[in-house]
């Protein structure tokens, strides 16, 4: 059985890492010069799961974040032409939010620069021990992967 102790450096151990993922990732971004920051990164991942373009109120839902914090990061990413903003055609008071084709590229580029981000992470780790990692952050997370789902993805 844990005690507080041990629970306070477990979640002390979890926020360091938290902070060394930001930067080692924070790093790769800014070498890869595609002038995106973590929050923006962020933003393109989410718009990318959508199947219609959303509205900002449905990015920030998703993002957890107030509506400002993502009109900062829309206009940002539309003076980089990586979005664009898009009346509604059902209601043309609406603004919707899509990908151009230059935030598909950059959404490659990120999805690169995650990986390599990943691989230096997780370099101290055996594929056995990076099974168990994934397990328990699915369990903290409250995610339920599908059976096998971990094993597949590691081929």
């Amino acid at each position: 059985m844990s005690t507080p102790d041990a629970d306070g450096l477990l979640a002390e151990q979890l926020l360091r890492l938290t902070r060394r993922v930001h930067r080692i990732q924070k790093r790769h971004l800014e070498q890869r010069a595609l002038g995106i920051t973590p929050a923006q990164s962020r933003l393109l991942r989410t718009l990318a799961h959508y199947g219609e373009p959303p509205r900002m109120a449905d990015l920030a839902e998703a993002l957890e974040v107030v509506p400002r914090a993502v009109t900062t990061l829309v206009d940002g990413l539309e003076a980089g032409g990586k979005v664009r903003r898009v009346p509604d055609p059902a209601n043309r008071r609406v603004i919707r939010i899509e990908l151009t084709d230059d935030g598909r590229a950059a959404l490659r580029e990120l999805h690169g620069a995650r990986r390599s981000a990943a691989e230096e992470i997780l370099a101290p780790l055996t594929g056995e021990q990076r099974d168990t990692l994934g397990d328990l952050l699915d369990t903290l997370v409250g995610v339920v992967p599908e059976r096998g789902a971990r094993k597949r993805r590691a081929c």
